[in-house]
């Protein structure tokens, strides 16, 4: 097939997983034969001058990276106005490259079977091209506003994303997702479920496309495992990822002072940054284990696999979580885990077998994890190596792209009707029976 994939990041681009999950889902469906075209952009700051559109072949993809245009939007400051000019390059890259230009890799324009977008920065691009190339649009919705801030959407631009997320899914003819749980928020959020009570999303009614979950893979090879061997001096806990509220290193720093009541002299490392990197360090001086906690930034490829490698056990508190690709790569490197039950880690381990497990912002319980793992290295020695063996078997993406292949395949352009805007509330969506998806 072939088939083109829309993305805000995409290497040397990465802002997040995202960016990196793309990269393999295309490469791997290269290899699989498909023809692929990633469309994707230069990055933030630049210009047509300093960084010019770009449009070569990397490891068997043709990516078309996309310079910024003049006008001065900051991701951080206009992120709605940044994002807008953001597709709207991405569109007139697409049309005049695809569409309408013979370019030095081809005598012929490329048009594409299907095109799939990658969450809601797309949008407006997705939507476009699709129309105009009278193909499906399938959707992979990595997360979505109300799940980051716990079902509120309040805020003016947090209603302006759910309301982009909202129109995407609607428009899609195929949806994925990366766990059963963000299957049942995407249908609780955007399904006709979400339309049938006041205190729900108002949007006219139009039915949801199907939603297919597809995990997201790991390519074992880059995080290489080795076995637990007894390290000497106390135990060394891990935490990596961005730093945002969701992901609930807060409960991590308001366990330690438990943990280290029984394993004194724990430390604890941090490895990423983000918005509240200064708030969870006044957070470590009010519980009073600053010396034992270390903030290391953002690290290396290298660096981080040392990290995991060294670390007694890697602990991911999240309070939100729609997959949790940080729990397959420590599991790769043999890093015993201990994990929320937060949407799609809770998918990812299953307690006692590969790792153990507490509730989300469960303070008690996520000590109680942690000690367990630190009083009984062997056993978590035993439910590291089972995490690795079920990675070649659940998580390969050789087997991720094949069924993502096939959601392209049964994919099919629904016949569209005008919509109006969505009626968005400021209290949480109240929680649907998952059995409302038979």
């Amino acid at each position: 097939m072939r088939i083109l994939l829309v993305s805000w990041e995409y290497p040397p681009v990465v802002v997040g997983g995202l960016g990196r999950h793309v990269h393999h889902l295309a490469t791997e469906l290269a290899t699989q034969g498909h023809e692929i075209v990633v469309l994707t952009r230069r990055p933030s700051g630049t210009d047509a001058v300093t960084h010019p559109t770009t449009d070569q072949v990397v490891d068997g993809v043709r990516v078309i990276a996309v310079a910024e245009d003049p006008p001065e939007f900051e991701f951080g400051a206009d992120m709605m106005p940044w994002t807008l000019a953001m597709g709207h390059a991405f569109i007139r890259a697409g049309l005049k490259i695809l569409a309408g230009e013979r370019n030095s890799l081809s005598d012929t324009t490329w048009t594409p079977e299907v095109v799939h977008a990658h969450d809601w920065l797309v949008a407006h691009p997705a939507i476009t091209l699709a129309e105009f190339f009278d193909c499906p649009l399938v959707t992979t919705i990595h997360a979505t506003e109300a799940g980051r801030h716990s079902g509120w959407v309040s805020g003016r631009t947090n209603r302006q994303v759910h309301s982009v997320e909202w129109w995407l899914a609607t428009e899609s003819d195929a949806i994925i997702t990366c766990s059963e749980s963000m299957r049942d928020e995407v249908f609780r959020l955007f399904g006709p479920a979400a339309q049938v009570a006041d205190d729900a999303v108002r949007a006219p009614s139009s039915p949801l496309a199907d939603i297919q979950v597809i995990h997201n893979g790991i390519d074992i090879t880059t995080w290489p495992f080795a076995p637990r061997t007894p390290q000497p001096g106390p135990p060394e806990l891990l935490f990596a990822g961005r730093l945002e509220y969701e992901k609930g290193v807060q409960d991590l720093l308001a366990a330690l002072p438990r943990i280290r009541r029984t394993h004194p002299g724990t430390t604890l490392t941090v490895a990423g940054t983000g918005t509240q990197q200064e708030w969870l360090v006044e957070q470590a001086r009010r519980h009073r284990v600053s010396k034992a906690v270390q903030f290391v930034g953002a690290v290396g490829h290298d660096e981080l696999v040392g990290l995991m490698h060294r670390c007694s056990a890697i602990v991911l508190p999240s309070r939100y979580e729609p997959f949790g690709i940080v729990a397959l790569e420590a599991a790769a490197t043999g890093a015993p885990l201990v994990v929320s039950t937060a949407g799609g880690l809770g998918e990812a381990v299953t307690e006692p077998i590969t790792g153990l497990t507490f509730a989300p912002a469960d303070v008690s319980g996520l000590a109680a994890a942690v000690r367990a793992t630190l009083a009984d290295p062997g056993a978590a020695a035993d439910r590291a190596r089972r995490a690795r063996d079920r990675l070649t078997a659940d998580f390969s993406w050789s087997e991720v792209a094949e069924r993502t292949a096939g959601v392209y395949l049964s994919a099919k352009r629904r016949v569209r009707h005008p919509v109006g805007r969505p009626r968005i509330v400021e209290r949480p969506l109240p929680e649907r029976d998952p059995g409302q998806l038979a």
